[in-house]
């Protein structure tokens, strides 16, 4: 059984998607790999995780929080979940290249597959794939919109503080 909730983030409505023990999905529910509801999923504000994955995120976006210590069951590929399980080892404020993460993983000429893996990550914000960028610093596709990654990443630079949403919903 699936369940789901949203939190209400300075970015945009999030779709939480749970198994009733660990958080399978954090998505913005606007891009092409997005999270689309089932019929069979049941909306349950508190389900596990849910409760814990609020409270983090809400101290996250107070400034409070940089490292997310929640259960994570993703679902990919063995090469996707060896992507996201680099992508946690970003540390907050900080970025790296496609070609980097690529490196990062021992599949040097990977880039565009990690990219691909990049873009499928189910568990945004959280497993940060907002912080992989360009090899020459330009911020390239984010599920939630470039708008979104680019106030993250000012966001956990110290250069920005969230007073209001970004994006309409």
């Amino acid at each position: 059984m699936k369940y789901y909730t949203y939190f209400e983030s300075p970015l945009k409505q999030l779709l939480l998607v749970s198994d009733g023990q660990s958080l399978m999905g954090l998505d913005f529910n606007i891009h092409r790999f997005g999270l689309e509801i089932q019929p069979d999923w049941q909306k349950a504000a508190s389900a596990a995780p849910f409760p814990r994955v609020k409270q983090q995120l809400a101290a996250y976006f107070a400034g409070e929080l940089q490292t997310f210590d929640l259960p994570l069951a993703m679902e990919g590929t063995p090469f996707q979940r060896l992507v996201w399980e680099k992508l946690q080892a970003i540390p907050y404020g900080k970025t790296i290249s496609y070609r980097e993460l690529a490196r990062r993983i021992n599949h040097p000429a990977s880039i565009r597959a990690v990219g691909g893996a990049n873009a499928r990550n189910p568990i945004s914000i959280i497993v940060p794939c907002h912080r992989v960028i360009g090899s020459d610093g330009s911020l390239t596709g984010y599920g939630g919109g470039i708008e979104a990654k680019a106030a993250l990443l000012k966001f956990e630079a110290g250069e920005h503080k969230w007073t209001k949403r970004i994006t309409k919903d």
